[in-house]
Parts: structure tokens; sequence; C-alpha cells
């Protein structure tokens, strides 16, 4: 069925129209959820959240790009706010595991920090903020390669960019949270 017929059934509400965008549809959203989240069952939860917010959008929908690329960057979308919502924590330990700031690592982990006089409360806070200091650009290509291990060509196609454009994104982001993270590290 072309786009134009499935989009006039969906915009007036046909529910085999909504059949046929979850048949046409489905696989290709759960694998772009799950090349973000890296868990079927989660990407499985997203994946209906997408389609819901495509049935309730539909009517918005004015046609500038085709129905698969709207549908996909609702999944994107859907996706980056999911990462943002996961614990924090764990990608913190991550970042300072990857810029071998063993002592920041260590004390996320559960460990005893050196310096007795820093607030456990404190230092978390500082280095949430360090992490939020990142454009979201810097922010979302950081976690992807380094946190959650995709390739620079992966990153690009999900970003929508070039794999020049992340190398450098991701370079200037560890540089930034290198140099944040010192500086907590000192006080």
């Amino acid at each position: 069925m072309e786009d134009a017929a499935l989009i006039g059934k969906l915009k007036t509400g046909d529910k085999t129209g909504f059949t046929e965008l979850m048949h046409l549809y489905s696989g290709r959203v759960i694998n772009t959820c799950y090349k973000f989240l890296l868990d079927k069952e989660d990407a499985e939860d997203l994946s209906q959240e997408v389609f819901i917010e495509v049935f309730q959008s539909i009517r918005s929908f004015r046609g500038d790009a085709k129905l698969s690329t709207w549908i996909y960057r609702i999944a994107v979308s859907k996706s980056l706010d999911e990462i943002k919502r996961r614990k924090r924590q764990k990608r913190i330990t991550s970042i300072g595991k990857i810029l071998h700031l063993d002592e920041v690592a260590q004390w996320i982990a559960g460990g005893v920090m050196p310096d007795k006089l820093m607030g456990e409360k404190e230092n978390m806070r500082e280095i949430m903020e360090a992490l939020n200091k990142l454009p979201d650009s810097q922010r979302v290509a950081f976690t992807l390669s380094k946190i959650d291990g995709y390739t620079n060509k992966e990153i690009a196609e999900i970003m929508k960019s070039t794999t020049d454009a992340v190398e450098s994104l991701v370079f200037r982001a560890k540089k930034k949270m290198t140099r944040e993270l010192e500086i907590i590290l000192k006080k």
C-alpha cells in the first residue's frame, strides 16, 4: 500500500490502517529502538510508545517527509529520551573508567573517596553538572560511543551526521569531561 493511502486511512481513524502500519513498520521500529537500548524487551516496550505517538499525531503529519522517515524520527527521539532517563550512576561510573579517573570510578561504584571532606552528594552533583555541561550533540555522541559501545559509523547514522563529525564530537566531549572531572578531583 502506498504511503498516501495508508496515511489517509490513519487520519480517518480506520483501525485497519493502524494494523497495516504496525505490520509494515514494527520490525524496523523495534530494531531502531534496540540499537539505542540494547535490550529486546525495552525496545519492544518503547516501540509501542512510538506507535501510540504516531497514531495520536498522524493528523498533524504534513507529508514533508516519507512516512517511514517520520516514524523513524519518532523512534530515535523516544529512544534518546529513554537513554536520558536511565540511571545516571551507571553512565558516570563508565565515564570515570573510560577517562582513567579511577578515584572517581571507584567512588561512584561504592568505594571510599580518598578525601573524606567531600560529601558523596556534592560529588555526584558536580559530576552530573559536568556531564550536563556538554552540548546535547556531544553528550549523545559521547554516551553512544564510550558508554553504549556504538561505532562512529553507527552513531553517524543514528545522529544523521558524518563519521568525521561524530569523531570530532566524541573527542571534544572526552576532552571537556576530562577537564571537568580533574577539577572535581582537585577540590
